[in-house]
């Protein structure tokens, strides 16, 4: 049976110790074959065998680990998303408000010098154990709640230091309040501190609401792709015209659109002209004009003319719903440098708890009196300033933030490995036709042999009639010539597609070669007179193909076409931009060398790799491999699929088709030539971005750590209280959330 994919969601993770634990439960349950857990999106997606596990078992497996799941309804995914962490948040606030007010209630009755200001009721331990109680068990019922079932498995997470800290101050404060004389019997003042634990837990669901406000914006750029999409389509049938529901459309309706308005999905023009706004979809940032033929692509904005399109997908099929598809899955994805936050943090809380215990036996031999109560605030604080949560956020924050910053600009990166491998890229191949050209080339020539019957017109009859069955991107300048000079053509026998050299077949008896030299050698018909004009034309950056019969006396040449094809625009400067940054250009073509040499001298690359067939594109993209480089492919997405598969990052320009979007780890919908550099500065940022974050974390429990055992406490009294470990740890995660949200404003092109 056929494996199936699933989303979860999952509520109660907060740290990439959550993370594990949840991937290693249902990674164990048999059936499953895959399961990858997101933090930030608060998600697991799992591939499944269901003859084997059922979908219950699968929430079972994350429950008996002390989370909750569901499993998502794709339809309904965003918008019951958006309102149940809009909910949770509510709900954090609120929680967080009520326990920051009683601890601070709490601490005016408590702490030295301000216990004169409070009501003398707050002063009654009882009274503090009451509303301690009502935070202990209230907001910090959750702690309780994931800590549980994660220990009856073996296993520990954050909840479980916060849960352990809070508890030993409620449980020591309320032996204070209950029986006061076991503390005096061991010579200290009988004082609580019900401020430690109610503060500690306000703090933390503090820091908890403002990282999860955070982490909304990080999402930012989903949401807008989503916003995009238009609810209704105004189909036009028999006449009348009425508003449909974009999920009732049907491909080949034809629908209007009004100036002003969206296109609800893609299609091409039928009727009209009109200029598009597709700024959020392709990053372009002029209106398009589009005509009878043009395509339009769903979500993109009508600016001024009004037409009607046939409809050539429907909703769920659009190249849109494609970008949105593919900027999800990529942001739940894991980089391969996230593998060290996780086996860090895998074993992190296991050794927090161990130091905790070994703080108390340590200050409680060998600290000042009284050492009981010394070793027990610094246990507290050691479980309390331990913070997996930022090396669980240290990746996933910048990734989603990268990857959302890329799609806003037309750049869709395919996962979190692509956009990671993206910032090592030093060499940079790119396809000729169609990637630094137009891809629309012009006939620009017309040569005819003196010694051949066959003259200008009768040429281009012949060589249109071999094109009409060619898919060669060179046919149709052939043909539009054809059409634009009213030139008769004729039908084919024998039809034959040679890759890399050209076509033959037989018109009215006669056998027709059309090709480059390759073809004509092959079939032994002689240019050689004519290798200076060639020669000439080529230097001029023009692409030659020559038209050779054979009758029962032998091969001729009957004469040469030329086509030029034109530079995109900004071609030299990306090129230049590309160079600026260290990255050799390699230009690599189906063309002779003085072709595509002419072509590389005007934008200015030195390295051409000329007379290359489709099927030798793999190969050469591995030579340049095997010399060390990292090498990013830049073709169309569709015959050079395999190149692009063959190189560290595939890079599809400007097409948006399924098979590019399939074969390419990048895709880029613009045509600007400047969005490869702008690809490869983004991948640069977000990695700055991530390393920036995980040294943030790390180095924030490499130093605070060892301060609240109270390593500085020797030299200078200094021991650091609980309530400003939870501070601390709270805005740990807070700072690396927000740093990643600074990629937002990162400037990944340059006009």
């Amino acid at each position: 049976m056929e494996s199936k994919k699933k989303s979860l969601s999952i509520s109660g993770m907060h740290c990439a110790s959550c993370v594990r634990v949840i991937e290693k439960s249902l990674s164990k349950t048999p059936g499953v074959t895959y399961a990858n857990v997101n933090l930030l999106n608060e998600s697991a997606d799992v591939e499944y065998d269901p003859s084997a596990v059922s979908e219950a078992q699968l929430l079972q497996a994350v429950s008996n680990v002390g989370y909750e799941a569901t499993m998502v309804d794709e339809a309904k995914k965003e918008d019951e998303d958006k309102k149940e962490k809009e909910a949770q948040l509510r709900v954090l606030r609120r929680k967080a408000a009520f326990s920051l007010i009683v601890g601070g209630l709490i601490l005016l009755a408590s702490f030295p010098g301000l216990e004169s200001l409070a009501p003398w009721f707050l002063k009654n331990f009882v009274v503090q154990f009451v509303l301690a109680s009502l935070v202990q068990f209230g907001p910090g019922l959750e702690f309780y709640r994931a800590t549980l079932p994660a220990l009856r498995h073996r296993t520990a997470n954050m909840d479980t230091l916060i849960a352990f800290g809070t508890s030993a101050a409620f449980a020591y404060s309320m032996l204070v309040t209950f029986a006061p004389q076991f503390i005096r019997a061991l010579g200290i003042a009988p004082m609580p501190y019900f401020d430690v634990s109610t503060l500690v837990i306000g703090l933390i669901l503090l820091g908890r609401f403002f990282e999860a406000q955070a982490k909304m914006g990080t999402s930012e750029a989903i949401k807008k792709l989503i916003g995009l999409q238009a609810k209704t389509a105004r189909v036009v049938e028999k006449g009348k015209e009425f508003d449909v529901p974009i999920d009732q459309v049907t491909v080949g309706q034809v629908v209007r659109v009004r100036p002003g308005e969206k296109i609800p999905l893609d299609g091409r023009i039928l009727e009209g002209i009109s200029g598009v706004d597709e700024s959020m979809v392709t990053g372009e940032s002029f209106p398009v004009d589009k005509k009878p033929g043009d395509q339009v692509i769903g979500g993109t904005i009508n600016k001024t003319g009004s037409f009607i399109y046939k409809v050539e997908k429907v909703a769920g099929q659009s190249l849109l719903a494609q970008i949105i598809k593919l900027v999800a899955e990529a942001q739940a994805s894991k980089a391969p440098i996230q593998r060290l936050a996780d086996v860090v943090s895998s074993y992190f809380v296991p050794i927090v708890l161990m130091l905790a215990v070994a703080t108390f036996v340590l200050w409680y031999n060998l600290g000042p009196q009284p050492s009981f109560l010394f070793a027990l605030l610094s246990s507290i604080t050691v479980l309390i300033i331990a913070c997996p949560c930022a090396m669980g956020l240290a990746t996933p924050t910048a990734v989603m933030v990268g990857v959302g910053t890329g799609a806003k600009e037309g750049i869709l990166i395919k996962n979190a490995e692509s956009l990671e491998t993206a910032h090592k890229i030093n060499t940079v191949i790119l396809d000729k036709t169609g990637t630094l050209t137009e891809g629309k080339p012009e006939l620009t020539d017309i040569m005819e042999s003196q010694k051949s019957k066959v003259k200008g017109p009768k040429l281009l009859e012949l060589a249109a009639s071999l094109e009409k069955g060619s898919e060669h991107s060179l046919a149709e300048p052939i043909l539009r010539a054809a059409e634009k000079d009213k030139v008769q053509t004729f039908p084919v026998k024998n039809f034959l597609a040679l890759p890399g050299l050209g076509i033959k077949g037989e018109i009215a008896g006669r056998k027709v070669l059309f090709g480059n030299r390759q073809l004509m050698d092959k079939e032994k018909v002689d240019f050689t007179l004519w290798e200076e004009k060639i020669v000439k034309l080529e230097s001029e950056g023009k692409t030659v193909m020559l038209l050779g019969g054979r009758t029962q006396k032998g091969a001729e040449l009957l004469g040469l076409l030329a086509m030029a094809d034109v530079l995109k625009d900004h071609a030299k400067e990306a090129i230049h931009q590309l160079q600026e940054m260290g990255i050799e250009v390699v230009m690599i073509t189906g063309d002779n060398r003085r072709t595509a040499e002419s072509i590389a001298r005007q934008v200015g690359i030195d390295r051409v790799l000329a007379e290359v067939l489709p099927d030798q594109k793999e190969a050469e993209v591995q030579r340049i491999q095997k010399e060390g480089r990292v090498v990013a492919m830049v073709g169309d997405g569709i015959n050079d699929a395999p190149a692009l598969s063959a190189a560290d990052i595939g890079i599809a320009m400007g097409s948006g088709t399924d098979i590019a979007i399939e074969a390419a780890n990048i895709t880029l919908i613009s045509k600007d030539l400047r969005s490869i550099p702008a690809a490869i500065t983004l991948s640069q940022k977000t990695m700055r971005t991530i390393k920036m974050n995980l040294f943030w974390a790390f180095g924030y429990n490499a130093v605070l750590i060892p301060v609240a055992m109270g390593a500085l406490f020797p030299f200078f009294h200094v021991l650091l209280s609980p309530i400003l470990a939870s501070g601390a740890m709270a805005f740990s995660s807070v700072s690396v959330v927000s740093n990643s949200l600074l990629l937002k404003r990162a400037k990944i092109k340059y006009a």
